[in-house]
């Protein structure tokens, strides 16, 4: 997917920091997040005036290109300083796969007139709404069966909850209220574990879920063992999606690889980490040649990234729910042309 073509006559790039704080402490497998940074690329035409905003968004600890600040500052400022090779040779960010969504969605954002549109897809240009699911993070047990409660009640029919933080037991106490109240042809349930289950105890935890129905675990067990990860997938009663195990996994007989040695159910795709909208594309096809279903997912981006991540996700026939309902989770936000309602993502246009 060759998104950046040709470029201004006469342009510069420069990158802004943003910090939003959560409404609520949220809670991952890797710990307590209260805020959430990024950067905001800059690409302005000198000619004409048209500024490109493109994010890169990262999630400490996760994000392979993030080790500190300070140094992912400096390699904003060697991109913005060689602006014209990295346009160019856009693959050489490969590696750093957040600052690569970033560009390409500032470079996006500049070609179509610097409004705010990415993609031109049925989703923002005729207002054909995205499926989503509703996320709930861990917590207190009180605290997740509010979220719970209140995504039920805005209409949600995909319920997305993370496993892994609290005891499993109340996790799976959890689940059952709701499958108490719910069927499976009224809420579809997905869980994320992060990682957080061992080898070998997964299978058995698997096996309790699979009785509630659930509609697949995402990342059972860390990434990096793919032998154990195969056997799993191979043996498991609930099917398996892959997200973490994607990261930094670049190049494209690598990825082939990965995909025919694991054989997982699904795939998720997050353009800040798997490679940004290029090397989501080659996941996408790659994906698809071997029959192994997908779906999209935004990663705490702002309402900027959030934005170019459902345009793009627009671009596809897409038919189950989709991961994009992040941008409501802080206080402060960057205005946006989206809202969700009974459970879909809508655009204005």
């Amino acid at each position: 997917m060759d998104l950046i073509q040709q470029l201004p006559k006469a342009f510069s790039l420069s990158f802004e920091k943003y910090v939003l704080p959560f409404k609520q402490a949220s809670g991952t497998s890797r710990g307590i997040l209260t805020e959430k940074k990024g950067w905001i690329f800059q690409l302005k035409d000198e000619e004409t005036g048209i500024i490109g905003k493109g994010e890169c968004s990262i999630i400490p600890g996760l994000s392979p290109d993030y080790t500190s600040d300070e140094a992912y500052e400096d390699k904003l400022e060697s991109v913005c300083n060689q602006a014209q090779f990295y346009l160019e040779n856009s693959s050489e960010l490969k590696d750093f796969p957040s600052i690569l969504f970033g560009l390409e969605s500032a470079y996006l954002d500049w070609k179509n007139g610097g409004k705010g549109v990415y993609f031109e897809s049925p989703f923002n240009q005729k207002n054909t709404p995205i499926p989503i699911n509703g996320l709930v993070w861990m917590g207190s047990e009180s605290f997740m069966k509010e979220q719970i409660d209140a995504k039920l009640a805005s209409g949600f029919s995909c319920i997305k909850m993370k496993v892994g933080a609290i005891d499993f037991e109340t996790e799976l106490q959890l689940l059952t209220s709701i499958r108490k109240r719910y069927s499976a042809q009224e809420i579809t349930l997905r869980v994320d574990a992060n990682g957080a289950f061992t080898p070998e105890e997964a299978l058995k935890k698997l096996a309790q879920l699979a009785q509630l129905d659930i509609h697949s675990i995402e990342q059972p067990i860390k990434a990096g063992n793919w032998e154990a990860m195969a056997e799993l997938c191979q043996q498991t009663p609930l099917p398996i999606a892959l997200d973490e195990e994607l990261i930094g996994i670049n190049e494209t007989k690598e990825k082939q690889r990965l995909l025919r040695t694991i054989q997982p159910q699904y795939i998720i795709l997050k353009p800040s980490l798997h490679g940004g909208f290029s090397g989501s594309k080659e996941w996408i096809d790659l994906a698809d040649e071997q029959q192994i279903p997908w779906w999209i997912t935004s990663a705490l981006e702002s309402n900027i990234g959030l934005s170019a991540i459902a345009q793009f996700t627009g671009l596809f026939d897409v038919s189950i729910p989709q991961g994009l309902g992040t941008g409501g989770l802080f206080v402060s936000n960057f205005e946006s042309e989206m809202h969700v309602n009974n459970g879909f993502l809508f655009h204005h246009y």
